[in-house]
Formats: C-alpha cells, structure tokens, sequence
C-alpha cells in the first residue's frame, strides 16, 4: 500500500493536474494506494498521520506537490521511517532540483520509484521541525512575510516584487551564529543553513552543499550597499556569488542563530530566533537518478 499526498493548489493548479496523471500512472501499473487529501495543511497532516497509523507496512508516500507540501509531509514520515517521493508540482521545487531531478522529470522519477530502491539521505532539525533544503534569516525571510500577505502577483514573480517593496528600507542585523568550532559575531543581510543547495525556485545559495555529508552548508552574506546587492543578487541563479568578498560560507554538522529576527524553512515560517539545527545523517529514504 502507498500513500498518494496531493496538494491540488500547488504551482497555480498544476498539483490537481499531475496528481491525477500520478494515480492513472499507478492504476496502469496495478499498484495500490490511497489517495490523502485535506481541506487545509492541518487537515491534510492529520490525514496523512492516520493513514500511517494504520499502515504500517506501508510501502511509501508520494507526495505531488511543492516544497510546502514536503515540509508538511517530512513531519509525519520521517518519525515513521517511512520513503518519500516528492513528485514537482510547486512553483520553486527546490527539493527535487536538490536531490538532482528536473522538474520536469515526473514520470522519471515514478518509473525509479517502482523499479529501484530508495536512498538514504541527510535533513534538518530545527527545534524539532524537520526540513529538506535551506533554513533561512534575514533579508529573504522578510520578503517571505511581505509575499506571504501578497495576492498579487501570482508565481515567482511575487517574490520579485516584494524584493522591490523590502529592499529599501531594509537594514541588516546582528547575529550571533554558534558552529561546531566556533562563534561568528557579525552585522549580516542574510544567513541561510543549506543542507540542499537551493531555494526560491532554483536560487544555489550554496552550491556545493551536499544532501548526504552530513553537514550543512552556511552562508553568511555580510552587509553591501543595497547597488552592490542588486548587482550581486542575479548572480545567486548560477552560484557565482560566492566568489564575492562579503559572502562567507562554512560547514558545520550543528548551527545556533540568535537575533532579533524570524527564520524560515522549505520556504514556511518556522519561528522568532533564536533557532537550533542539527544535520541529521541519513535521516530520510528517497530516490535518487
């Protein structure tokens, strides 16, 4: 038995689209499974806990979503022990482009589901919520707040504009940032704790992090003029701007942030700092290319 976890609203309707091609695909293929939806995220969570509950044999999830929806599906799987699929139906899918498929790979990534068997990779534990990709604070995380309360515009897009909005009377913050081996005390922009390598919708704010070493990948950008951001800001689509002498990145198997600011995760609003994270080895199975 499988469970098939469908966000319908995900990526402007497309998760209602591909989650029915998903079903036809395993109806073609005889496999069984029960679909799980919800009203809302609370809902959704609680059907997907008793659908665990009274499965315990289960095979795996498949989840048709976005990184919304993994965040929501991570907390229920991953004390089970039970495999994921994350099937891209999001607007940023930055999960998927993580753990090295396109987001255009969806039946691919089925047929490696049914015919191999999954891997072990690494996530977060932020005081105790799990997370796939980055932890972030500063700068991106206000613009998460102001796009969150934005009906308009819809998409990427959205982000965009309310970069527009925050950017100028942004001002950076100081952070007390704990490692394994040491204590950075610094004015900063933005830091974000990667254990993917990237976020808002294939930004590689850390290029090289890698998904199964057992470390995070932290990114500290310390402050620039808001022009320098601006030029150096379309340079995060490549990963080209570590290369600039104000971003600082180190590895490190734990991470403590504390500042007056608010941290989020797989692109959800996690907490007010400070905020504790552990790399956590081989904490989920899924499946690779």
């Amino acid at each position: 038995m499988w469970g098939l976890v469908i966000n319908p609203v995900s990526g402007q309707g497309k998760g209602a689209a591909i989650g029915t091609h998903v079903a036809g695909y395993l109806n073609s293929r005889g496999v069984t499974y029960e679909i799980i939806l919800g009203r809302n995220v609370i809902e959704q969570g609680d059907s997907l806990q008793r659908f665990l509950d009274h499965h315990l044999d289960c095979e795996g999830v498949i989840a048709v979503g976005g990184d919304g929806l993994l965040h929501l599906v991570l907390q229920k799987i991953t004390p089970a022990q039970v495999p994921l699929a994350l099937i891209p139906a999001g607007t940023g899918n930055d999960f998927v482009r993580t753990l090295g498929w396109s987001p255009d790979d969806v039946d691919a990534i089925l047929e490696s589901v049914l015919t191999t068997k999954p891997e072990s990779v690494d996530l977060g534990l932020v005081d105790g919520e799990w997370f796939g990709a980055i932890l972030s604070t500063g700068f991106d995380s206000i613009v998460n707040e102001k796009a969150n309360t934005m009906s308009w515009p819809k998409g990427p897009n959205k982000y965009n504009v309310a970069i527009a909005i925050e950017l100028p009377r942004f001002v950076p913050r100081h952070y007390e940032i704990v490692l394994d081996d040491r204590t950075i005390s610094t004015q900063a922009m933005l830091i974000a704790v990667a254990n993917g390598r990237s976020y808002g919708g294939g930004m590689l704010v850390c290029p090289r992090a890698d998904i199964s070493d057992g470390y995070f990948d932290v990114m500290v950008l310390h402050p620039v003029s808001k022009l320098e951001f601006l030029k150096v800001f379309p340079r995060v689509f490549k990963g080209t701007h570590i290369t600039h002498p104000a971003v600082e990145i180190v590895r490190s198997k734990s991470v403590k942030i504390t500042s007056e600011a608010v941290a989020y995760a797989d692109g959800e609003r996690i907490c007010q700092l400070p905020v504790s994270a552990q790399c956590m080895p081989g904490a989920l199975m899924t499946w690779l290319p």
